[in-house]
């Protein structure tokens, strides 16, 4: 691990640990961070992202930890675009006594996709690799359950349009790491929805979206139902694309996700 990663990995622990002291008011912010590692070309790749931790954090207890991923309109780098949609309600305090958990929430460039393929088409076939915003979150995941307590088989992963998108594109390629997952509005390769047949998975969309084609969803379902798959699937009849708003705000959608555990496998020990 770099110098420059400790330093902030450190100081990211020291909110950590100070925030349970601060009032509930401040316990709902969530902390900037940087993740900063030399991937993919020679020089350094940087993420940007928010940090959310429990609001108390009990020694001995592990917690789930949730991936939250954007919209295309939240990219950027000012890191707090990516706190506009979806993410406020896991910040809210009822939720957060409720649902007690990790929640990173990191920013993509303006000038980068999760997954770089075209939004508008029916169909795309899966990049040969991640791209660099989503393997540098990757990574960031695995040092997180690495150095903090993290419940491995409560791991989850969420987003919206873009991020639904990374999500189903995430899942796919480690179709083992998440106990859960929330795709909103997105699409994925069928072709590898065998991968995806004993994910717990509740896809949302609305069937008047002109961003993203309804299709992207339901044909992606249908796949991983012929392969043997049960995911569910919530379609909003009239609703265009903001189909994130009520998915979000619904606690029995937050109920679902928080149930899901992941089976330990002999990777993990």
């Amino acid at each position: 691990m770099q110098a420059k990663y400790l330093l902030t990995y450190f100081c990211g622990i020291i909110s950590i640990m100070s925030i349970t002291n601060h009032s509930n008011a401040q316990n709902t912010e969530t902390v900037k961070e940087t993740y900063q590692k030399n991937t993919y070309t020679s020089g350094d790749q940087k993420l940007l992202y928010r940090f959310l931790t429990p609001p108390e954090i009990t020694p001995g207890k592990k917690y789930p930890l949730v991936l939250f991923l954007h919209g295309a309109g939240e990219r950027g780098n000012d890191n707090t675009k990516q706190l506009v949609h979806g993410l406020s309600e896991f910040i809210k305090p009822d939720n957060r006594i409720d649902f007690p958990c990790f929640v990173i929430a990191p920013q993509c460039p303006a000038e980068r996709k999760w997954v770089e393929v075209d939004w508008t088409k029916t169909e795309h076939d899966m990049p040969a690799k991640m791209s660099i915003p989503l393997n540098l979150t990757n990574e960031l995941m695995q040092q997180t359950t690495k150095n903090l307590p993290v419940d491995i088989n409560r791991i989850y992963i969420t987003g919206l349009s873009m991020g639904g998108y990374g999500t189903w594109d995430f899942i796919q390629r480690k179709p083992d790491y998440f106990a859960a997952a929330i795709p909103v509005c997105g699409g994925a390769d069928e072709n590898y929805a065998n991968q995806l047949t004993s994910l717990p998975i509740w896809a949302f969309h609305g069937d008047k979206d002109t961003a993203v084609p309804l299709i992207r969803t339901t044909r992606m379902i249908e796949a991983i139902k012929q392969a043997g798959g049960t995911p569910t699937v919530t379609i909003y009849p009239g609703v265009g694309h903001n189909s994130w708003t009520q998915t979000y705000a619904n606690r029995e959608v937050l109920k679902w996700l928080f149930n899901q555990r992941r089976q330990s496998s002999d990777n993990d020990k």
